[in-house]
């Protein structure tokens, strides 16, 4: 069984930057013929021993059975449920259920420069298309949005699907991280006290390498653990933590620029005032000025 469903875009929508082209989900018994021969449009419909190159990317989630999948970057890997892969544009792949066993999979065709960004920044990578996101229900839950959105296909509804697609590549990134972490509970108890330490101390003079002394840990493992966890590096972490407490001292008090630099352990007022305009765009005065 299949149910699918397949979109027309404008070129208004095409500025939005994220389009959806198709969106659908099948369930294939053990032992029946797969592809299905219905409800396929132009150019989705493929031999799974030829494979295919679509222009679009497309996310597939297997919520029950199991399957094959292969691409030009993926060797022959087997997708569970649980499982999210990706296709990416212009990129040969296969899959096909095992036919032992058959599955339940949605999935979503989408294209446009939002997701093109996130490749070039290296967040999505074709080296990487299988993501470990285990059962869940918000993601189902997005899926069937999206599927009614599509169905419905009011105005703007392109818009709306954007924003799931965005919702769902966002869901899937960070599950499959925070299950990741979890398997190593004491590093990420080690960086939220870190953290907590950090928020303590902002107006102290506790520098890093102390901090690591504190947590029983080396500088570097500490600093490797804690930017892959957060995404930037423990120093940066904290003056971010500094130049916040500095906007709210420059709004609630009358603390002068020069004692704010020194409170909150800045090298020196410029280096704290260049430090401000770098984060917020403004110098320290300004900021106090149009907050008031």
């Amino acid at each position: 069984m299949q149910k699918s469903k397949y979109l027309v875009t404008n070129e208004r929508d095409l500025l939005w930057g994220l389009t959806v082209n198709t969106i659908g989900y099948e369930e294939i018994a053990p032992g029946e013929d797969y592809p299905t021969k219905e409800g396929h449009a132009d150019g989705y419909y493929f031999d799974v021993k030829k494979g295919r190159e679509l222009n679009e990317y497309q996310m597939l989630y297997v919520t029950r059975g199991e399957g094959i999948f292969e691409s030009t970057n993926q060797k022959p890997v087997k997708v569970r449920e649980g499982d999210i892969f990706l296709l990416f544009p212009q990129e040969w792949h296969t899959y096909k259920p095992v036919d032992s066993v058959g599955w339940h999979c949605y999935w979503l065709g989408f294209k446009g420069r939002n997701m093109d960004d996130r490749v070039r920044a290296g967040f999505l990578s074709p080296q990487h298309p299988i993501y470990h996101v285990g059962f869940s229900d918000n993601i189902i839950r997005l899926f069937d949005s999206a599927y009614k959105c599509a169905l419905q296909e009011e105005a703007y509804s392109q818009q709306m699907l954007a924003g799931i697609v965005n919702h769902l590549i966002g869901t899937m990134y960070s599950l499959e991280r925070n299950i990741m972490w979890g398997k190593n509970s004491e590093h990420v108890d080690m960086i939220n006290r870190a953290r907590l330490i950090m928020r303590r101390e902002v107006e102290g003079d506790l520098t890093i390498q102390q901090i690591a002394e504190q947590l029983g840990v080396s500088y570097s493992s500490f600093r490797k653990l804690f930017k892959e966890y957060t995404g930037i590096s423990p120093a940066l972490y904290l003056q971010d933590l500094k130049l916040q407490r500095a906007k709210e001292l420059l709004t609630t008090t009358d603390m002068i620029i020069k004692e704010i630099a020194y409170k909150l352990n800045f090298d020196s007022p410029d280096y704290f005032s260049s430090k401000f305009k770098l984060k917020t765009g403004l110098k320290p005065s300004d900021f106090r000025n149009m907050e008031r």
